[in-house]
């Protein structure tokens, strides 16, 4: 028996600012609907962002909770940080400016909606 992953779907209480920015971060097409944006990108599997009238944006790291949490590799990690922060992401971890050049480790953002990822070298 084979399992595959077709997509990953993230609440959001409003779809464009949400789709927006992975849009901007990873490139690919948008289909919008009413309830759903579907976010195609060549490389990962569909990202759905789906309204949520309710959505209460996570507080990670202050209260534990991440709701979904993407990890993601790169192979220039100062570059990737440059457009996660242009596309909309705000760095959570380290807090501050990242030192040109500084390759090793990984970073944590949280995406408009508030759903942490990371950029990590690999």
């Amino acid at each position: 028996m084979d399992i595959g992953l077709t997509a990953v779907v993230v609440d959001a209480a409003e779809l464009e600012p949400e789709s927006a920015f992975w849009h901007r971060f990873l490139g690919g097409q948008v289909t919008r609907t009413a309830t759903h944006h579907f976010l195609r990108a060549d490389g990962f599997p569909v990202l759905v962002i789906q309204r949520a009238a309710g959505h209460v944006r996570p507080r990670w790291p202050e209260d534990g909770t991440q709701q979904v949490h993407l990890d993601l590799t790169t192979d220039d990690l100062t570059a990737a940080d440059d457009l996660a922060l242009r596309a909309g992401a705000v760095r959570l971890r380290p807090t501050g400016a990242v030192e040109p050049g500084a390759g090793q480790g990984g970073r944590v953002y949280a995406s408009p909606a508030g759903h942490p990822f990371c950029l990590r070298a690999g």
